[in-house]
């Protein structure tokens, strides 16, 4: 298959193919994985940021602040821990996970529709990504970093590595449901909040490495919908003939705007944040059923999608007549005894798909991943 001269010829196609990168295409969490590897007791460092995160970004909605801003606040502390660009490009193509059939699903879309992936993690990531599964840069928005442009010392070094263990001693559960501000939590977690909050935006903004924190700009929650708009310009292709496939909380604003341009939104294996906006949900092992749907949409639009939703068995699959038999095969192939999970996402099943999600979500990038925002 060639995808040379991708860019050039994007208006070809009539409908377009968005896609996350972790959780969509590949089990990783790149930057969770980053910490665990370099700093001190970096799993429980990065899962204290990342629900510090969710909570800045969702119930306290900070100014300025986006969902997925956890990939500018580590930085420092990996810099304090040797972290450099050649590292980190050398780490992520040590330890990709792809989500089978992935590898197979991104080929088969440039088949017919204009593909892009829109991700949060580092470039670092993103271009080992690329390269294992043959998918063209260009065609990819993701954070751009330069580790290497910031220089400290050792007296730094020291600092950060003593906060970073002070914040992996801490302690930050589950957000209540519902919760709309920092009242909605326990005295201790807002204690807890206030602490990162002196932290962040106060006791390290001296220090050289805070020039991560002020110049990096992840490609999350408001960043991604950007780029869904740009994509949209560079394409000529509209929102209501584009599919979006994301997971977390760091796709939520673009689930919302994809979804009010009537095109497609589907949670893949996807989190809470993720099934409150997308419309539909997918839960499978194996990307054949986004390869499905992807192609049902290509060929008969949102009209296709929901009639495959309604009659989600493989008699229905095969009635459709938009899913091709070389595909029918493979989903036979893969799924020879149960269906894997396509529904529409509503009221009255939200809650039911998002226990389902998150355990197959866990199962399958293991507990500390899964859990992550």
């Amino acid at each position: 298959m060639d995808f040379e001269g991708l860019d050039e010829g994007l208006n070809d196609g009539w409908r377009q193919f968005i896609s996350n990168g972790e959780g969509p295409i590949t089990l990783n969490d790149n930057a969770y994985e980053l910490c665990s590897e370099f700093i001190e007791n970096g799993s429980e460092f990065f899962k204290v940021v990342s629900r510090y995160d969710d909570i800045l970004s969702d119930v306290v909605q900070r100014p300025n602040y986006k969902a997925g801003d956890t990939l500018r606040l580590i930085l420092p502390f990996l810099k304090a821990c040797g972290v450099t660009d050649r590292s980190m490009l050398d780490f992520s193509r040590r330890n990709i996970l792809i989500v089978p059939g992935a590898r197979k699903t991104m080929r088969f879309v440039q088949e017919f529709m204009t593909p892009f992936i829109v991700a949060t993690s580092y470039e670092h990531y993103i271009t080992a990504v690329c390269d294992a599964i043959g998918f063209p840069m260009e065609n990819v928005y993701c954070t751009a970093l330069e580790m290497d442009s910031v220089k400290t010392d050792a007296h730094e070094a020291e600092i950060l590595k003593n906060i970073a263990r002070e914040i992996a001693g801490m302690s930050l559960p589950p957000i209540p449901e519902g919760a709309r501000s920092l009242d909605d939590l326990s005295p201790q977690d807002q204690a807890v909040v206030g602490r990162l909050d002196e932290i962040f935006w106060e006791e390290l903004t001296d220090l050289a490495s805070y020039r991560f924190i002020l110049d990096v700009n992840p490609v999350g929650g408001e960043e991604k919908a950007s780029a869904v708009l740009d994509i949209r310009r560079r394409s000529g292709i509209g929102l209501e003939d584009t599919c979006y496939i994301g997971d977390s909380i760091t796709d939520a604003q673009t689930f919302q705007l994809v979804r009010e341009g009537d095109g497609l939104t589907v949670s893949f294996n996807g989190n809470e944040y993720a099934l409150r906006e997308a419309e539909f949900a997918i839960i499978s092992d194996n990307t054949v059923v986004t390869s499905v749907l992807a192609e049902v949409f290509h060929k008969a639009g949102m009209e296709g999608v929901n009639n495959l939703a309604d009659n989600w068995t493989m008699e229905g699959m095969k009635r459709s007549g938009a899913v091709n038999p070389y595909l029918l095969k493979e989903f036979e192939r893969t799924f020879p005894n149960a269906m894997p999970v396509l529904a529409r996402v509503a009221p009255d099943n939200i809650k039911a798909l998002t226990r389902q999600s998150m355990a197959l979500r866990r199962s399958i990038r293991g507990e500390a991943i899964g859990s992550l925002g």
